[in-house]
């Protein structure tokens, strides 16, 4: 069974980026992450209506016994514009479901495309996951393509697989194993 011990918190950077502990300090950008209907578009989560709404999901983001996700800066600015990070990790298994989102300013930029190959990185090697996995709506074709590009594999596609707001939305399975990339 993997042992999970995010401290001190691992930062992880890359040519542009540094990805670093989402903190209190970042409510005011974190709010205005999840209240852009863009952004939350394929996330299908409520927007956030206030600054208080924020706070518990800061909190989660900083519970670091059964997850970790990372706010996204780039490195001459703190300013985030984006998470990543395992939200999900399955210890016994050496499984993680990776999820990100980015800012729609910061869209078509190649900033996923830097910031998933290192947390893929510290995922297999410091974590020492076996596999991760990625669930998407279908419609988020941007979702998928970078997927793809990084070697995960479409594994599945689940009808009608998770309610949110009234209505029943598809999922697509992605996977990625560490014999696929090492």
């Amino acid at each position: 069974m993997l042992e999970l011990n995010f401290d001190p918190f691992p930062v992880l950077l890359t040519e542009r980026l540094i990805m670093r502990k989402v903190s209190m300090e970042d409510i005011e950008q974190m709010f205005e992450l999840r209240s852009n209907p863009d952004a939350m578009k394929y996330i299908n989560r409520p927007l956030v209506k206030s600054i208080d709404d924020i706070k518990p999901l800061l909190e989660k983001m900083n519970d670091n016994t059964q997850r970790i996700q990372w706010a996204i800066c780039f490195k001459n600015h703190d300013r985030v514009i984006g998470t990543i990070g395992y939200h999900i990790i399955e210890k016994d298994h050496y499984r993680a479901e990776l999820g990100y989102m980015l800012h729609p300013d910061f869209w078509r930029k190649g900033l996923m495309n830097e910031a998933i190959p290192a947390v893929i990185n510290y995922g297999f090697n410091e974590i020492r996951l076996h596999s991760i996995e990625a669930r998407i709506n279908p419609a988020n074709e941007a979702s998928s393509k970078i997927l793809l590009k990084h070697k995960f594999k479409k594994e599945g596609f689940f009808r009608e697989s998770y309610f949110f707001e009234g209505v029943f939305y598809d999922s697509e399975i992605y996977g990625l194993l560490k014999a696929d990339v090492y």
